[in-house]
């Protein structure tokens, strides 16, 4: 920026080597200039390319200025670019490129056909980004790719990382999160897939997915195995670098089906400040000093005393441990009682703090169960829950730590750092704290491992008894003052992981899905959405100084470093974590815990049949030891066992199943079938789980007789004597008579099916041939007359006016056929098609700026073509103000027409300019609108009998009237990728998909395109061959993409939600493509006469009619004029039910 002369900033200052400087605002500014010395006069070119940075998935436009020379207004342009740098300088960046380079770089060849300039991502080091090396070479290759990418929860830096992925590789990542978040995310996630016991299930809509793993059990078949991807790129990876819990969460039989990326485990925490605070009051009064705990008994006995003191100074009395009462938080009591040594070196050894693995019974009925109940039923009685559920509020951590009355809390690794942090979202601030008792360098709130046991469960005793831990019993302990004490962090859910559709996905776009996967597990943890700390690596010194320095807190960096590095410990090194119960059923499983544990015991009134919390007095709770206590719990493991019972029997399977499937997810050796199990249940005389698991559905006792006689007589007697030979021959003579009539009737079954056969088939090729015959009515009818608006008086409203309005105003022009509307252009009008979508929920504009964008395109159209200014001779059609708006029958017939409308239009504009959503805090742009399937049905209806020549983009803020680049159509030519708020809704009250009405239309203008190549296009042009040429290459490279043959539709009926697989195209455009082939006609007379004539093979001349020659307007084009037939429409045209004779 020259400061003393802005008019010559840059310009003014030549650079050395021939080298351009870049600028990177929101919009790149580039200026070619020769180096000092040069004898030639080079000009001068400024080129502007818009920068886009979204996570939508269109191309970015791209508009060109040239000029010969710098005028006056361009040299202000710079200047006032160049003030923007000065007043953002952030955005600024400069990269020394050669004048090769820097013509390469803006040269014709240098732009990739989705808007991905390779040379650019080179020169620029898009692809290196975060000082990461895994996108490197990457440039574009993804171009055009759209990634579906299906999440739970918002995360800041969504935004940021899927743009610089863009910028690398050109692939969009479109984001969609679950309606009603976490808590649906199981059951989306099912239905994209698909269940493991379905492999015809899954919609298979979304490519990737962002789960934890207690989702993954139902479908982990539908989702692709990432273990030779993994092993490809080691180096990038480093899956052994991933906390063991993690890696488990995720790997099922072997295979790993997604790679984490965060960790969920749960943790304690103390508040330093009361902990000095009352340190010499505890020492008077207990004998003992007050430190952090270790055991769970410290922790629920340190909580007891400190609860009821008066931490803030209000005179009222305060609490110990806080906690939100959840199932996991429970379940951190039970894993270091429970798991003692979770692998031992022959693999995992099936401890768990869930259900046998021998056979599934509960591990309910156990003293180490019975002992974490109690001290979880201490801990909330001297928690925020005695206060909090008296009064009839949610006993929430979140609510209750940062009014400063908590000693303590445990809770999840993001929530907890948010309760300590300064500032953090549910810490105490200040003056709700009693930092006057902090010592220098000390912190309010300590994160500690989540304490442990002195007393484990005996695995080797038949009724798993409690014992005193010691180095034998417990040989992944630590000795703490004497006492040897197990420690098992609960890996709770697993954390966020990334999976990709391994059923229903494109090739590409799974390549695009594990790119930014794999680059995201490269980049530092705080740059990854919903990203946690994971991997060891990220607990080395190195990493922690770093994670201090974000945190500007020392103390809190350490503490979760020496969180972490226990955590993380292989078992090989002395780690001994709890897994989370992964297998289907999981949210199940843990709703009965929930409601028996806290509903109605532990949380319950003492009125309930086996509540033992006083609502009025809660300090008269029943407490743990007395007899009362003792009859509730009683009662509330037996209704606990009935929940698990009745989750059991709800799932595929039954119990065996969930057996064999905790099995797996346990990694358990040996491995074992389900026949298997049940075998060795029964050799060790396990009659009771036998039967409860259906064993003897699966196994045949007689054929276990030969080698396990005892054992199968023990279960059931007399089951290995031998057989009655008379029973045998009567049985055969019988089993003869028996066979000989179900042969007979087979046969005559079969002939009845045969017959039931050539009548469907007959149904279907008829229903298939009135779909064609329709199709080529469509070209030569409306539904609905045109209404179109002159564009005088367009710019006169100064806004888009509602149909009616212009109706009751007399202001609406009105062609009532395709055959008016092709002598009303030849009369020399001209009829300017506008595409937009709409920018709120109500009104098409509010904001105006789609409106303006139109005005000003209109005025540049007058001028390029040399129209007479006043515009009486252009008239514009807009969906406000051309299709009624009140009543919605009348609205059908136009939207029915909608294609006809955009394929007789002479110039088709689409309208993008950035304009904020009124009812959605997002930005609508080119990128929006290339996602709806409208939008991208309008543009294909258009350019399909049209080409591209005539289609502009009008993208307002100044920017001039674009015409669209010749290969514009390819994406949009995949218009059923595109989005229809009638598939968001779940088609809920609706007889159809949107995606069936386009079905007609299309097949009519592909069959007028196939045509027009097939007949020589009589009167074009060799630009109109090549594009039609253009059109059906890259119609018959995806021909299943852009004519999908089915497709699943989620359908309502009766209150329940259908997933069915409905025919879209089918084998219409075969059909097609063989009646234009064989001469067999394709006017409408010729195909209204009935007959299968696709399947046929003929020498009939080919006739010509209507709109034959991919021709524009003004050629001498007449869509014709004929009498409207009476097929009904559902996929295409009626169903198969209504063609079967």
């Amino acid at each position: 920026h020259n400061q003393q002369d802005p008019l010559h900033s840059n310009l003014a200052l030549p650079l050395s080597n021939q080298s351009c400087q870049t600028t990177s605002v929101n919009y790149r500014n580039i200026l070619c200039l020769p180096s000092p010395g040069s004898n030639h006069h080079h000009k001068k070119e400024l080129k502007r390319e818009k920068m886009v940075a979204t996570t939508n998935d269109s191309s970015p436009s791209q508009s060109v200025i040239r000029g010969s020379s710098m005028s006056m207004f361009q040299r202000w342009a710079i200047a006032a670019t160049a003030l923007l740098l000065v007043i953002n300088p952030v955005s600024g960046q400069e990269v020394g490129v050669s004048k090769e380079q820097c013509d390469e770089l803006y040269s014709a060849d240098a732009v990739v056909t989705s808007g991905c300039n390779k040379t650019a991502c080179e020169l620029n080091g898009y692809c290196t980004i975060h000082d990461t090396t895994y996108l490197k070479g990457k440039c574009c290759e993804h171009a055009g790719v759209n990634v579906n990418l299906l999440a739970f929860e918002p995360a800041g830096e969504w935004v940021p990382r899927l743009a610089e992925f863009k910028k690398c590789t050109g692939a969009n990542v479109l984001l969609t999160y679950v309606e009603g978040g976490e808590d649906n995310m199981a059951q989306a996630l099912l239905e994209d897939v698909g269940s493991n016991d379905d492999p015809n299930s899954g919609q298979g809509i979304y490519d990737a997915y962002i789960v934890q793993g207690p989702w993954v059990p139902q479908s982990y078949l539908g989702l692709k195995s990432l273990n030779n991807l993994i092993k490809a790129n080691q180096d990038v990876i480093r899956f052994d670098d991933i906390n063991s819990a993690s890696r488990a969460a995720v790997t099922y039989g072997g295979s790993v089906v997604a790679l984490p990326l965060d960790s969920d485990n749960i943790a304690a925490a103390y508040r330093q400040d009361l902990m000095n605070k009352y340190q010499e009051w505890y020492q008077d009064i207990y004998k003992e000093p007050l430190l952090p705990p270790n055991t769970i008994e410290e922790m629920v006995t340190i909580s007891e005393r400190i609860n009821g003191q008066d931490h803030d100074g209000d005179g009222e009395p305060d609490w110990g441990f806080c906690l939100t009462p959840q199932t996991n938080y429970f379940q951190a009591f039970l894993a270091p009682i429970f798991t003692v040594n979770q692998k031992d070196a022959s693999g995992s050894t099936g401890q768990n703090i869930f259900f046998d693995t021998d056979t599934f019974e509960p591990l309910i009925h156990n003293e180490g169960y019975k002992k974490a109940i109690e001290y979880y039923w201490r801990y909330l009685l001297a928690s925020n829950c005695q206060t909090q559920t008296a009064e009839g509020v949610k006993c929430d951590r979140m609510s209750a730590f940062p009014t400063g009355k908590c000693f303590g809390v445990i809770s999840m690794p993001g929530t907890m750092n948010n309760l300590l942090k300064e500032g953090g979202k549910y810490a105490p601030p200040p003056d709700k704290r009693q930092d006057q008792f902090l010592e220098k360098g000390e912190y309010f709130g300590r994160r500690i491992v989540f304490p442990g046991s002195t007393e484990v469960l005996n695995w080797d005793t038949k009724d798993y008894r409690l014992m005193k831990c010691t180095d034998k019993s417990c040989p992944r302990a630590r000795t703490i003052n004497g006492e040897v004490v197990n420690f098992s962090p609960f890996f709770a859910e697993g954390g966020e992981a990334y999976a990709i559709n391994g059923k229903q996905s494109k090739e590409t776009a799974v390549n695009a899905a594990w790119d930014l996967m794999a680059w995201f597990s490269e980049l530092d943890v705080n740059l990854v959405p919903l990203g946690g700390t994971y991997r060891k690596s990220q607990t080395t010194p190195e990493a922690m100084e770093a994670l201090a320095e974000t945190w500007n807190n020392t103390v809190m960096a350490e503490d979760l470093n020496a969180v972490l590095l226990e955590y993380f410990k292989e078992p090989s090194d002395g780690g001994n974590p709890t897994q989370d119960f992964f297998v289907v059923g999981f949210s199940e499983y843990n709703e009965a815990l929930h409601t028996s544990l806290h509903k109605e015991f532990l949380l319950a009134s003492t009125d309930t049949e086996f509540g033992v919390f006083n609502m009025t007095d809660p300090s008269n709770s029943i407490k743990v030891g007395t007899p009362e206590f003792e009859e509730r719990y009683d009662k509330f493991i037996a209704k606990l066992q009935q929940r698990y019972d009745e989750v059991n029997s709800r799932m595929t399977g039954g119990a065996l199943q969930q057996l064999y499937n905790w099995r797996e997810a346990l990694d358990m050796e040996p491995k074992k079938t389900m026949d298997e199990i049940c075998i060795d249940l029964l050799a060790a005389g396990a009659h009771e789980a036998f039967d409860r698991l259906d064993c003897i559905k699966l196994v045949n006792l007689a054929d276990l007789c030969q080698f396990m006689k005892e054992e199968v007589e023990s279960y059931q007697p007399g089951a290995c004597a031998a057989p009655n030979n008379n029973a045998k021959i009567i049985a055969a003579v019988f089993g003869s008579v028996i066979g000989a009539i179900l042969i007979g009737g087979l046969a005559y079954l079969m002939y009845r099916r045969y017959v039931t056969y050539l009548r469907i088939r007959k149904a279907h090729d008829q229903l298939m041939e009135a779909t064609i015959n329709e199709s080529i009515r469509a070209l030569h009818q409306l539904d609905y007359p045109l209404h179109l608006v002159r564009a005088d008086e367009f710019v006169a409203e100064g806004k888009l006016v509602r149909h009616e309005v212009l109706r009751n105003t007399h202001k609406l022009t009105v062609l009532d056929s395709l055959a008016d509307v092709d002598a009303f252009i030849a009369q020399g009008k001209h009829i300017v098609f506008y595409s937009h979508q709409w920018t709120s929920f109500t009104l098409p504009d509010p904001s105006n700026n789609q409106y303006q964008a139109m005005r000003v395109s209109l005025q540049e159209l007058a001028k390029t073509n040399g129209w007479d200014e006043s515009l009486k001779d252009v008239f514009v059609w807009v969906d406000y103000s051309s299709i009624p708006q009140a009543n919605p029958s009348i609205q059908n017939l136009a939207i029915r027409s909608l294609a006809a409308y955009a394929s007789s239009a002479s110039y088709f504009i689409i309208v993008a300019p950035d304009t904020k959503h009124a009812d959605l805090d997002n930005k609508c742009d080119l990128e929006t609108y290339q996602l709806r399937m409208w939008c991208r049905a309008e543009q294909v209806c258009h350019s399909m009998r049209n080409g591209t020549e005539r289609m502009y983009l009008a993208l307002g803020g100044g920017n001039d009237l674009v015409p669209v680049q010749a290969d514009f159509f390819r994406e949009s030519l995949h218009v059923f990728d595109g989005q229809l708020t009638c598939c968001r809704l779940e088609h809920k009250g609706m007889s159809a998909c949107d995606r069936q009405s386009l079905v007609v239309p299309l097949l009519g203008l592909y069959g007028e395109l196939y045509r027009a190549a097939a007949d020589g296009v009589k009167g074009g042009d060799a630009e109109s061959l090549s594009s039609v040429k253009a059109f059906l290459d890259e119609i018959q490279k995806h021909q299943d993409s852009v004519f999908p043959p089915t497709f699943q539709r989620v359908m309502w009926r009766k209150n329940k939600k259908v997933t069915e697989e409905v025919t879209l195209f089918g084998d219409l455009i075969e059909r097609m493509k063989h009646r234009i082939d064989h001469g067999q006609g394709f006017s409408y007379e010729e195909a209204d006469a009935g007959g299968t004539e696709s399947t046929k093979s003929s020498v009939t001349p080919f006739i010509r009619h209507g709109a034959s020659d991919f021709l524009r307007h003004g050629s001498g084009v007449r869509h014709g004029s004929i009498a409207k037939s009476n097929v009904q429409v559902e996929t295409a045209v009626g169903t198969l039910e209504d063609h079967i004779e």
